[in-house]
């Protein structure tokens, strides 16, 4: 401990006297160091140590004296949450803090756009700052893992491409109106279940090929200003004192010079906290904050000498860094913030519109010609529910929220006859960290059936609203299984039975088990929580306004068993500690690997038009190792509707001195296209990205040989393939 003491003090020293550099933080800004020194030697050991833990809920201490103001934060990340109360978890009541919300993590995924990721982040920051929030706590990028996790769907992907492509594009957004982000959870916070006592253990390979890279992007090529440390513990040590992650990774490999703060009261520590990199103490549960271990006993432990200052020095100038480059020490450079504006609702209706993926279309039952049809039954109780003020941390005291049914009704109820009937009833409840709610989840009430079926047999078509709620999505508690609550199978069979024009729409933001009912209705539509306007998107996209182009961010497996974490018997864990056994082999690379079908596979997603891609090729047939890959393809929007395609860039590696995945997404693009239309689409990838982590030599190794790139629209959908060259 005294050697490693030593060299803290010692590097810390020497950026503290020499200035420190930042990529993320206001690169070379020598005027900014010089601010931040000055600070800390005017200020108290007490003042400073009031800057590393909160003094309520959600706020830090500020120094007036000094003109530092208090720190407010917030979660969430798909909208600006609800007041809380100063010392306790119940809502300030409020009146004016109803917030645009969005459609949750797995549904932007879902976009394949970054673009629409990069508006959203525009948006929060817009209302982030008119609620004078200085830090929001999102995005959420921790690997989909298993189906059961329960914050799935505040999550991306399995694939940690296109989550670094979706939160940088997020953090960029949001941190340009002087807010700080807070990529969560830093790390592998892949399960709800003993979220703050289990053991995570995964090779470095694993690690570093699929559960850091969307931090890293994050940081280095986001910018993210604070990160918060994960409930777990990591290889034995909890995530906020873990000295490999938080020091050797975060601080040294990847340069974060922002906020390493805990969630809610996942401190474990003072001193090993302290040296290994943690700045911020959050939500820990002891009334009297002066007792939290970044308060009092932080003091302490700098007066008995096993703390040196240098080291809380190293973490006020931290957090002044972040305060300085959001403008809280110069408030009227500030953004000042705008709430529920036009543009706010319609990017949340342009997220829910893009993240819809349509699954199946048998025969053309979609889009709907409601011109045509006299009568409609909507079916279900997603057809009525509201989903945005559940999920816990991530509820949002929405503006508004339209549902399917009320959508359909004003857009369409003065022409057709709408016919609704619940269907099913939600019979499950939810308190965090009980589970008893979901023991009755399953009754199917037939009553409720028979009013269905009879609706069904007196309408030309039938819309049925199923899937989840926030009773199984959500924060604090894993799923228990894949199947579709209340009863859902044995109504959909029963509807189809009456009326085969039965559409499906599945409202859900983690995998379900979809078996029971692919062979019993010709369409299904994935809408996700589609946020305030979800009732809006989805009524746009039965009737062909809007053309589904969403793909999954996520492989859907025929049942439990097939995904990987589940085959292997590793989730979720055993005696507190659980083992990555299936390594890098996660989501589409167990399944493509091991010649596994799933139900439906990662980045798929049908059109109400068709696309065919072509002339594929690379720029050249063989490549050095510091090179860059440019392939080229045409795209054709093939059908009589304009619609938008992902081209999606794959790459193999055939033969290799290790095992590796049968193919990885390494590129893609989302290409928009009116109908006839053909563009040329061209992806680039540095041959450096073909690396595999080199256990043995600790480094990243990119073996001389063939390798194959794909072209393709999914996973299991590859058009033409391209070999080249690595020297």
């Amino acid at each position: 401990m005294k050697r490693i003491v030593r060299q803290l003090v010692l590097g810390l020293a020497g950026l503290l006297a020499g200035g420190i550099a930042s990529a993320q933080l206001t690169t070379n800004d020598s005027k900014q160091e010089d601010k931040i020194r000055s600070l800390i030697r005017r200020m108290t050991l007490a003042e400073k140590v009031s800057l590393l833990h909160g003094n309520s809920k959600f706020y830090v201490s500020g120094i007036k004296r000094l003109g530092i103001p208090e720190w407010a934060l917030s979660d969430g990340p798909h909208g600006v949450r609800a007041e809380i109360n100063r010392h306790d978890w119940a809502y300030a009541g409020w009146t004016n803090d109803s917030a645009t919300c969005f459609p949750p993590g797995t549904a932007l995924a879902a976009t394949w756009n970054p673009k629409l990721a990069y508006a959203r982040g525009i948006v929060l920051g817009e209302e982030a700052r008119f609620r004078k929030k200085d830090i929001l706590l999102g995005p959420g990028i921790n690997i989909i893992r298993s189906p059961l996790c329960g914050r799935n769907f505040e999550y991306m992907s399995e694939d940690p491409l296109l989550i670094s492509k979706m939160a940088v594009a997020y953090i960029k957004g949001l941190q340009s109106k002087d807010v700080a982000v807070s990529v969560k959870h830093w790390l592998a916070n892949n399960q709800e279940t003993n979220r703050d006592a289990v053991d995570v253990h995964m090779s470095e390979r694993a690690l570093r090929e699929i559960y850091l890279p969307g931090f890293k992007a994050s940081v280095v090529e986001g910018g993210a200003y604070t990160v918060m440390a994960a409930y777990n513990k990591f290889r034995g040590d909890w995530c906020s004192e873990n000295e490999y992650l938080d020091r050797e990774i975060l601080r040294k490999e990847f340069g974060f010079k922002g906020v390493l703060m805990t969630d809610w009261a996942a401190a474990h520590s003072t001193v090993k906290a302290a040296l290994a990199g943690l700045d911020l103490e959050m939500g820990t549960d002891k009334k009297d904050y002066n007792e939290w271990y970044f308060a009092d006993p932080l003091i302490n432990a700098v007066k008995d000498g096993k703390v040196p200052v240098a080291i809380v020095d190293e973490k006020v100038a931290n957090v002044l860094r972040v305060m300085i480059t959001t403008k809280m020490l110069d408030d009227e450079k500030r953004e000042k913030g705008k709430m529920n504006t036009p543009d706010h609702q319609q990017a949340a209706y342009n997220d829910a519109a893009e993240a819809a993926v349509l699954l199946q279309n048998n025969a053309n039952l979609l889009p709907l010609d409601f011109k045509k049809i006299k009568s409609v039954a909507i079916i279900g109780d997603n057809a009525t529910r509201r989903h945005c003020n559940g999920g816990l941390s991530s509820e949002i005291k929405s503006l508004y929220e339209i549902t399917p049914l009320e959508a359909i009704q004003k857009k369409f109820g003065a022409a057709v006859k709408i016919n609704f009937a619940q269907g099913y009833e939600k019979q499950s409840s939810f308190k965090e960290g009980n589970n008893a709610g979901q023991t009755s989840a399953d009754k199917v009430d037939w009553k409720l059936i028979d009013e269905a079926v009879k609706v069904a047999k007196a309408s030309e078509v039938v819309i049925v609203f199923g899937g989840l709620n926030h009773d199984f999505d959500t924060e604090s508690f894993d799923k228990q299984n894949m199947d579709l609550p209340y009863g859902q199978d044995v109504l959909i069979r029963e509807v189809a039975k009456a009326n085969p024009n039965t559409v499906v729409v599945i409202i859900a933001g983690s995998p379900v088990k979809l078996s029971g009912i692919v062979q019993r209705v010709p369409a299904i539509l994935w809408s996700w929580f589609g946020g305030m306007e979800a009732g809006n998107a989805v009524a746009d996209l039965l009737s062909g306004k809007v053309n589904p182009s969403g793909k999954l961010p996520f492989t859907l497996p025929v049942s439990l068993d097939q995904s990987p974490a589940h085959a292997l018997g590793n989730f979720p864990g055993r005696d507190l500690s659980v083992n990555y056994e299936e390594d890098i082999l996660v989501g589409y690379r167990w399944f493509d690997t091991k010649k596994i079908v799933p139900q439906f596979p990662f980045g798929y997603g049908l059109s109400y038009t068709g696309f065919r891609i072509d002339n594929f090729s690379a720029d050249k047939a063989s490549y050095g190792k510091e090179e860059t890959i440019h392939a080229k393809c045409t795209i054709t929007n093939t059908g009589a509707r304009e619609g938008a395609e992902v081209v999606q860039l794959y790459v193999s590696d055939p033969q290799c001195t290790v095992v590796r995945p049968e193919k990885e997404l390494k590129a893609f693009d989302k290409i928009f296209l009116q109908p006839g239309e053909t563009k040329t689409v061209e992806l680039t990838v540095n041959v450096a990205d073909l690396a595999f982590y080199d256990e043995g030599k600790k480094s990243w190794n990119v073996e001389p040989g063939d390798f194959v790139l794909h072209i393709g629209n999914s996973s299991r959908s590859i058009s033409s393939s391209v070999k080249i060259s690595v020297k």
